[in-house]
């Protein structure tokens, strides 16, 4: 794929959604933090449900750990995976209270520090709550990225590289949310909906369908 094709398809998701958001449901960097803790093997619908009854009782790094790890279960327990999230976010709490003044690191470094946190992870927050560049590839925009030929990779983070060198640099602050987007409601895994894609003539994907 050339410059000027990933150029239009990157500006017809930005004149569809000038100003994509995750769909995590947040007030502050450490709820983000939590809600992308949690969402590892778990839908950002199912998150939000949990940190609705979670966020007003606790949303802080000391408001956590005062739950403890079985009150904190207690929240979250409709999550997939939900206890090592629980131990892994009461250990975070604790490092955040007692080498960050509380407070979600900036950096890369310090977050990858973590219990729990990965580098997706990590992108994420470095991206949405710190507005840096960053991309967090997940199992949509690895789709997404091979299947219409933006940056085919082998893995996550060859595709991750590939993002952050090959789009244009006034598209990389918000691409990993339009990426992410479309392939949630667009180019789906099993049936992708082509029909209904708005960069069905740029796209490269060579078995497109043409169910309605």
């Amino acid at each position: 794929m050339n410059r000027a094709k990933r150029e239009a398809i990157f500006s017809r998701w930005r004149t569809l959604n000038p100003e994509p958001r995750t769909e995590l449901n947040y007030s502050s960097p450490f709820e983000l933090l939590v809600a992308v803790l949690l969402s590892a093997q778990a839908t950002d619908v199912g998150v939000n449900k949990a940190t609705a009854k979670l966020f007003p009782v606790a949303n802080t790094p000391e408001a956590i750990l005062a739950l403890g790890v079985e009150g904190l279960k207690h929240y979250i327990k409709t999550i997939g995976l939900f206890n090592s999230k629980a131990e892994n976010l009461i250990k975070t709490c604790r490092i955040l209270v007692e080498q960050h003044n509380s407070q979600v690191p900036d950096n890369r470094e310090a977050l990858e520090a973590l219990p729990g946190v990965g580098r997706k992870t990590a992108n994420v927050v470095l991206n949405t709550a710190f507005r840096q560049l960053a991309m967090a590839v997940d199992t949509h925009i690895f789709r997404v990225s091979n299947r219409t030929g933006i940056a085919p990779g082998k893995n996550v983070l060859e595709v991750e590289k590939r993002l952050l060198r090959l789009v244009p640099a006034e598209f990389l602050l918000d691409a990993h949310h339009w990426l992410i987007l479309h392939g949630r409601y667009i180019c789906k895994a099993r049936t992708p909906q082509c029909t209904a894609c708005p960069i069905e003539d740029l796209c490269e994907y060579r078995k497109k369908t043409s169910e309605k």
